[in-house]
């Protein structure tokens, strides 16, 4: 939540990161939301870091199947689970909600740590 550190946007390496891989940050949000929100049936939207190539990559993966390839920085579930009793079925608004309670910093050091 955002008196936890959640919501905003991010800063220094990581906003230096997503701006130039996606454009802008509300560019980054909007590919990330419109990939998550067009998974079929249940699954999961990642922000990734590969390390081949050094770069922010947004992966869907269906099911409980897992992340491969990238190292994962930011999770979104969207098994009906994680959003049914307060969205109802209404995936898109739950995962514009979301960006009230990403914590950024948690997600700077995530990938701090996947470049060493």
């Amino acid at each position: 939540p955002p008196n936890a550190g959640g919501g905003g946007e991010p800063s220094g390496e990581l906003a230096t990161a997503i701006n130039t891989q996606f454009g802008s940050f509300e560019k980054f949000k909007a590919k990330f939301a419109a990939d998550t929100v067009a998974v079929q049936g249940s699954g999961w939207g990642w922000l990734g870091y590969n390390k081949e190539s050094g770069s922010l990559q947004i992966q869907t993966m269906p099911n409980q199947d897992p992340l491969t390839g990238l190292v994962p920085l930011l999770g979104i579930d969207v098994w009906e689970h994680a959003y049914y009793l307060q969205y109802k079925n209404v995936r898109p608004d739950y995962v514009k909600a979301i960006w009230n309670v990403v914590n950024w910093n948690n997600v700077a050091d995530r990938l701090k740590a996947a470049k060493q």
